[in-house]
């Protein structure tokens, strides 16, 4: 896969001068909650991390794409992770900058995400889990046809208190 394109935005490959990006990101103490990140991340270790990017989702069991503007300017991230390829399903998680956020750039990485995953990963299933608070996601994930299949209550202990965790779902014969 060399690009996955929509509209107004693609999905690409992690490519060395996306360093900065992702250090930023990586390090932005406000995802750590969803990310389960405690501590920072050196440039050092992302840059090795950039180095094996390359390798195969059914090497390393998860694919990083940047979601970026048509001219390669980065604005996010949206992953697959825990690939499993004997039950065929993967978890999803995307995160944008927030000067990215609200303009339709999450949800079409995320249709292009799911139809790239059933169409040439064979993915039968995708889901994700979302805390209670973050309600963009939610709304992101339900309006591409994910369904709420189970609460996981007082799961996450964010900021002195717990937080539930919602678990969707979507498979490939739903869309």
């Amino acid at each position: 896969m060399n690009t996955l394109q929509g509209k107004h935005i693609k999905l690409r490959a992690l490519e060395p001068s996306d360093l900065e990006f992702l250090f930023k990101i990586e390090n932005d103490e406000q995802l750590w909650g969803v990310s389960q990140t405690q501590t920072p991340y050196s440039r050092y270790n992302l840059q090795k991390y950039l180095e094996q990017s390359h390798r195969d989702i059914h090497d390393i069991k998860q694919l990083r794409l940047v979601i970026s503007s048509l001219n390669d300017d980065p604005m996010g991230f949206i992953d697959l992770f825990d690939f499993d390829i004997l039950h065929r399903r993967a978890g999803v998680g995307i995160v944008l900058e927030s000067s990215a956020q609200n303009q339709g750039y999450g949800k079409t990485a995320l249709q292009l995400l799911i139809q790239y995953s059933f169409n040439h990963l064979n993915i039968h299933q995708l889901y994700c889990n979302i805390l209670d608070d973050n309600t963009i996601s939610l709304a992101l994930f339900e309006s591409c046809g994910f369904r709420s299949c189970g609460l996981k209550k007082e799961w996450f202990y964010q900021n002195g208190n717990f937080k539930n965790e919602h678990i969707y779902q979507l498979l490939s014969h739903e869309i």
